[in-house]
């Protein structure tokens, strides 16, 4: 019979590159499996893919730590967890896991705000102008972000090129433009406790 491996990460893409950096800097034996962010599209596809990354992963690990918020799935990805023994870090979404207690205290008045990780500003076209179809069809760019007020990037790195790509995406929408330097939030803290705590016999 193989040996288990001690760690499973199956990760949100956009989540990836700090879920890495976690690991690496708390010494995790882990392997990390990234899921495409963009699944967020159409949630269904999140729970879709990270239960076929599950099924392909059952009984090869000692833990199985899935790294994403609830992200639209409305439940539905947390019972494809409970069937296979994984568990997943708390929150609705990747926002509140960045922006913490202070972001959930302004939730009821920023609505109709926008928000960016360095994710998503890295990844703009391809997300954003190319997922929604506004390269094709530009005026969805109107019937898409119209009820937009503001942009607000919680920022997890003080990267110059992506603080001048976020203020283009700031007046691409026609909005002005926050920058929260909030690194990791309360992802490590978050991911770090589930490791230990599955880790406990």
């Amino acid at each position: 019979m193989t040996e288990r491996r001690p760690l499973a990460l199956v990760a949100c893409g956009a989540l990836a590159r700090e879920v890495r950096e976690i690991a690496a800097r708390h010494g995790w034996d882990a392997d990390l499996y990234p899921i495409p962010a963009l699944d967020h599209l159409a949630p269904r596809k999140i729970v879709e893919d990270v239960e076929r990354e599950l099924a392909s992963l059952n009984g090869r690990y000692e833990k199985v730590v899935v790294v994403y918020g609830d992200c639209g799935t409305f439940g539905a990805l947390d019972q494809v967890l409970e069937r296979f023994g994984a568990v997943r870090t708390a929150g609705p979404h990747c926002y509140e896991m960045f922006g913490g207690k202070q972001l959930a205290a302004e939730a009821d008045r920023r609505l109709s705000t926008f928000f960016l990780t360095d994710w998503l500003v890295r990844n703009w076209e391809r997300a954003v102008v190319e997922g929604l179809g506004i390269g094709r069809f530009p005026f969805l760019r109107n019937t898409y972000f119209d009820h937009i007020t503001d942009v607000l990037y919680l920022r997890q790195s003080p990267e110059p090129s992506l603080e001048a790509k976020a203020r283009e995406i700031a007046e691409f929408l026609g909005v002005p433009l926050e920058i929260r330097d909030v690194g990791l939030g309360d992802l490590e803290r978050r991911l770090v406790e589930l490791v230990d705590e599955t880790a406990a016999p």
